[in-house]
């Protein structure tokens, strides 16, 4: 529910407005505007809630109406939140107006090979140093990541580098550890609807990147986000990672671009594609990244590795650091063309 104040509603009749509402047992959320105030009610109501406010509020001074938002998700809105988020994660801005490469391998397996990786980003211009420490692999016999030992060697390098880090939390009993070493935290495509996950990444009041699951409607991943930012943690990243493929013979997954320009009009959250899962092959990559920035997103998470033949994951999907400059080297270039922030 949205309660459009009248142009020029006092201090005290927004106060009135808000005070309502709490006697109801409901939290406002108070949008100020150019010329106007909007009090939102960001909960799911009841028929007898909407009907009890609208009686309450409708009658109150100030008010010019009460309408009843169009979306199940109410802190992910536009309509709730005007303005586009900007995330700003030691001096980089991820967001509306800035386009962000986040690289780096899909695992941390030493000390060499992600020194080497984070200097290779560096070197290309890029900000964001991604890589795993906990894989969650679909058999128990592959790598499974270096774990606590893994996320020590990304904060020194990271530091070293002057690069922001990313790595993904498994479950919310595991916040803790990785968000001591880490800028940002990943929530993988399957851990999407983890909802006791959501809440403690939300609580950390870390930065969270969120991975749209593999079936995942638009309506469900930005529940998602939900339960991150009613937490009050306002810094939520969407990444778009591919859906389930029909035809599996040639990529790992479907990449939906369409979705970059709904979660754009719809939310207000930054919105990230990772063409390398969405893909599975390198070759592919390069093509989808250029696409996602033409799209509107504003970044992408693409995977590097000094060597992806000797890659203990993913390395089908993996650039070589001569793709990974050439892409850059592109990327940018576009970025400039298209008026955006590289």
């Amino acid at each position: 529910m949205i309660i459009s104040m009248q142009v020029g509603a006092t201090h005290e009749q927004i106060e009135a407005v808000s005070d309502a509402i709490r006697q109801q047992g409901l939290e406002p959320l108070v949008l100020p505007g150019e010329d106007r105030t909007a009090i939102g009610v960001p909960s799911a109501l009841s028929a007898d809630q909407r009907d009890t406010l609208e009686t309450i509020i409708g009658a109150l001074e100030g008010v010019n109406k009460v309408t009843q938002t169009s979306r199940p998700y109410k802190l992910a809105s536009t309509e709730f939140h005007r303005d586009k988020t900007i995330i700003d994660v030691k001096g980089v801005k991820i967001g509306h107006g800035h386009f962000v490469v986040m690289g780096g391998p899909c695992s941390v397996e030493s000390h060499e090979q992600f020194s080497e990786s984070a200097r290779i980003v560096k070197q290309s211009g890029g900000t964001v140093l991604r890589g795993g420490a906990f894989k969650p692999r679909t058999s128990p016999y592959s790598f499974q990541g270096l774990q606590e030992e893994g996320l020590k060697i990304m904060k020194q390098v990271g530091e070293d580098a002057g690069l922001v880090t990313i790595s993904e939390v498994m479950s919310g009993d595991m916040v803790g550890l990785v968000a001591k070493y880490v800028d940002i935290l990943q929530i993988g495509a399957r851990s999407m609807q983890n909802f006791p996950l959501l809440i403690e990444a939300g609580k950390s009041g870390k930065p969270v990147f969120l991975k749209r699951g593999p079936s995942a409607t638009t309506d469900e991943f930005l529940l998602a986000a939900e339960y991150v930012l009613s937490q009050g943690n306002p810094n939520v990243i969407l990444c778009e990672r591919g859906v389930m493929a029909i035809d599996r013979s040639y990529t790992r997954n479907t990449l939906d671009l369409s979705i970059v320009p709904v979660l754009k009009e719809y939310s207000h959250l930054p919105v990230i594609v990772d063409p390398s899962h969405g893909t599975g092959v390198a070759r592919y990559v390069g093509p989808m990244a250029k696409a996602a920035l033409v799209a509107g997103a504003d970044g992408v998470m693409i995977e590097m590795h000094p060597n992806p033949k000797k890659a203990l994951s993913d390395g089908s999907q993996a650039l070589t650091p001569e793709q990974y400059i050439s892409l850059m080297t592109d990327l940018q270039g576009l970025a400039r063309y298209l008026g955006r922030a590289s």
